[in-house]
């Protein structure tokens, strides 16, 4: 069978249209963006889905991911204002927001952004004293962020977060800060322990104070009674009553020997000479006790004396 030379260009054309659809046609994955290049310079960007090119004139130039993307941040030294030398490591996060600007405006994105961002690490805490450094994380993040955000704006880069994880201090400077420490510790539980003890002081001297109140106050109401008891006697006896004096004496004289004969060290009791007239005493006592019993029973006699005679009823 003789094939014609139509016969032989139509499956070659075929398989050139074919070629050249295989290369017009482009599938951008989700989350990338591709710069097409026409004769080496930038024309447009592809977005993810199918999209169609001019075979052997436009070319696929730079391959971005437009996702979120994690940067670590290695560990380096840092000297604080006040000459102190921390190891610092971090991480940033960042977005390409702009994939011509991200690969044609600098060569190296991830590089750039790394060297960017411990550059600035270094600036802002080495403008820092350590325990500033050390206290002060969050405003050392917000300044970081906003310093490397702003440097990269240019580059279409999107700084989304700059966290340092660990600020490590050499050895006997954190042997140094534990005794700081202990030694500010130890001197607030002093100052509580001396406000606790001030505190006791005060209350007990204002316990003995009260108590001291109390008791003079106790000694001014027995001595009130006591001016009141000697008052009444001496008005008995300005009125004759020799009875009020001898109860007086006598009571007087009782407590004494009660006292005596309370004592802890006393064994033995020696009654005075003058105990006789203690009996004496005790016999006007005894006399008023009979003259204010007599006086009673009088007076109960008058009382029924005054009462009208009382009517027995009559039986029956």
């Amino acid at each position: 069978m003789d094939f014609s030379g139509f016969d032989i260009v139509i499956p070659v054309l075929v398989v050139l249209v074919l070629l050249l659809l295989f290369a017009g046609i482009k599938t951008i994955p989700q989350g990338y963006n591709y710069t097409v290049e026409r004769f080496g310079r930038y024309t447009k960007t592809l977005t993810p889905g199918l999209n169609l090119i001019i075979p052997f004139i436009d070319r696929i130039g730079a391959k971005m991911n437009m996702m979120e993307q994690v940067l670590d941040v290695p560990t380096q030294e840092v000297i604080t204002r006040d000459n102190a030398i921390v190891a610092v490591d971090g991480v940033a996060f960042y977005q390409v927001l702009s994939a011509p600007q991200a690969a044609y405006q600098v060569a190296g994105l991830q590089n750039a952004i790394l060297n960017l961002t411990m550059t600035n690490i270094r600036t802002v805490m080495g403008s820092m004293d350590l325990d500033e450094l050390l206290s002060n994380r969050d405003a050392i993040n917000e300044r970081l962020l906003r310093v490397v955000d702003e440097a990269a704006h240019p580059w279409g880069i999107k700084v989304t977060r700059v966290e340092i994880k660990d600020i490590n201090p050499p050895a006997n400077l954190v042997d140094s800060m534990a005794r700081q420490m202990m030694a500010e510790r130890n001197k607030r539980a002093q100052i509580l322990e001396a406000e606790g003890l001030k505190a006791a002081q005060v209350l007990e001297a204002e316990g003995r104070r009260e108590a001291a109140f109390r008791d003079a106050e106790a000694r001014e109401r027995a001595a009130e009674a006591e001016a009141r008891a000697t008052q009444v006697v001496s008005e008995a006896i300005a009125k004759g009553d020799v009875q009020a004096i001898n109860y007086f004496v006598a009571q007087k004289y009782t407590e004494a020997l009660a006292k005596i004969g309370s004592a802890p060290n006393s064994k033995v009791v020696l009654m005075p000479m003058e105990a006789s007239s203690l009996i004496g005493t005790l016999g006007g006592i005894g006399e008023i006790a009979k003259e204010v019993f007599r006086a009673e029973g009088t007076a109960g006699a008058q009382r029924q004396s005054s009462r009208p005679p009382r009517i027995a009823p009559e039986q029956n």
